[in-house]
C-alpha cells in the first residue's frame, strides 16, 4: 500500500506527518510525505520557528511525484490540519489527480478544527472550507464530536444523536466516518470511546480515559485507521486495531512523564497491536 500524506511537519515532537509517517511505515505502508509547514515544534507551545510552505510549492512537489509516474500506485490520499484555504485547494486537486490515475484510490480527511474544551483553533475560514469543499470529496473522515457537530449543524452527545450526526455527514459524501473522542453521558465512568460507521454498520470501542492529552494522537489515529480500513475494508477490525495501538501509545507516553508522544518507543504496538479492546456493533 502507498499513502500520499499531505500534512504539516515539525522537527521536535510528533504532529502531522511527523506523527503519521512512522506508524504507517511500521505496519508496512509506503508513505510519500508532502509537508505543508516546516516548524521547529507544534504550535501548542505558544512559540515556534519556521515557515508555512506556499501552496504553489506544495502543488509543485505533488506535480513532481506525478511526473515520476507514481500516482497510479497511490492507494490513499491522507490530509490533516489545513493552515489556509490555498492548501485546501491543493489537496482537493491532488485527490482529483490521484483518482484520475487510480480510480480505486480513496481520500481520508481528518477535518481538524478544534475540540469542545478549547473551541476552534484554526483560521476562521477553515471550518467552512472543510464543510463545503473538502469533506464532500472525501471517502473517509475522522472528526471528533465537536468537529462532527460543526460539519452537520448538530450537537451530538448521546449515542443516538451521534449516529444521527454521522448519517448527515455520510450524506455529504464520505462513505466512512470515524468519530474520535466520543464522550456520551451514559458511558462507563473513566472511559472514552471511538465510533466507526460505514455502509455495513456501526461499531463502538471503549477504552480507559487517561488524564492526558498528547498533541498528534489524532494524527496517528487518522493515519492508522485509514490504512487498516483500506487494507481490510472492515470498519470493526480497523477500529479495534487503531484503538489498541493508540491507547498503548498514549499510555506509554503518560507513564513516561514526557510531553511529546513516545512514538518510536511505542513502535511494536503499531506493528503488533494487542487487540485488547473489542469493537461492539451498535447498528
Amino acid at each position: 500500500m502507498k499513502i500520499l500524506s499531505i500534512q504539516s511537519a515539525v522537527a521536535h515532537g510528533h504532529v502531522g506527518n511527523s506523527a503519521a509517517v512512522f506508524p504507517l511505515q511500521r505496519i508496512g505502508v509506503e508513505v510519500l510525505p508532502v509537508n505543508t509547514v516546516n516548524f521547529s515544534n507544534h504550535t501548542g507551545y505558544g512559540a515556534w520557528r519556521g515557515s508555512l510552505i506556499a501552496p504553489e510549492d506544495v502543488h509543485d512537489v505533488i506535480l513532481g511525484i506525478e511526473e515520476r509516474g507514481v500516482l497510479p500506485q497511490i492507494d490513499v490520499v491522507l490530509s490533516g490540519y489545513q493552515g489556509g484555504t490555498g492548501i485546501g485547494d491543493v489537496i482537493v486537486d491532488a485527490v482529483r489527480r490521484v483518482k484520475a490515475a487510480n480510480p480505486a484510490a480513496i481520500y481520508a480527511c481528518d477535518p481538524v478544527m478544534g475540540n469542545a474544551k478549547s473551541g476552534c483553533f484554526v483560521a476562521p475560514e477553515i471550518p467552512d472550507l472543510l464543510r463545503d469543499r473538502v469533506v464532500p470529496v472525501a471517502d473517509i473522515i475522522t472528526p471528533n464530536q465537536f468537529e462532527l457537530g460543526f460539519l452537520t449543524g448538530t450537537e451530538p452527545t448521546t449515542l443516538d444523536s451521534t449516529l444521527a450526526s454521522v448519517d448527515l455527514a455520510r450524506a455529504m459524501g464520505p462513505g466512512t466516518v470515524l468519530v474520535t473522542s466520543v464522550e456520551r453521558p451514559d458511558r462507563e465512568p473513566g472511559t472514552i470511546e471511538m465510533l466507526a460507521v460505514d455502509a455495513a454498520g456501526a461499531w463502538i470501542v471503549q477504552t480507559p480515559h487517561l488524564p492526558f492529552k498528547a498533541n498528534g494522537s489524532g494524527d496517528v489515529t487518522a493515519a492508522l485507521f485509514s490504512a487498516h480500513y483500506r487494507a481490510t475494508g472492515d470498519a470493526a477490525e480497523a477500529l479495534a486495531r487503531t484503538a489498541s495501538s493508540v491507547f498503548d501509545l498514549i499510555e506509554l507516553t503518560y507513564q513516561s512523564g514526557e510531553r511529546e508522544l513516545q512514538l518510536v518507543q511505542a513502535q511494536n504496538f503499531y506493528a503488533h497491536p494487542r487487540l485488547q479492546f473489542t469493537a461492539q456493533r451498535v447498528r
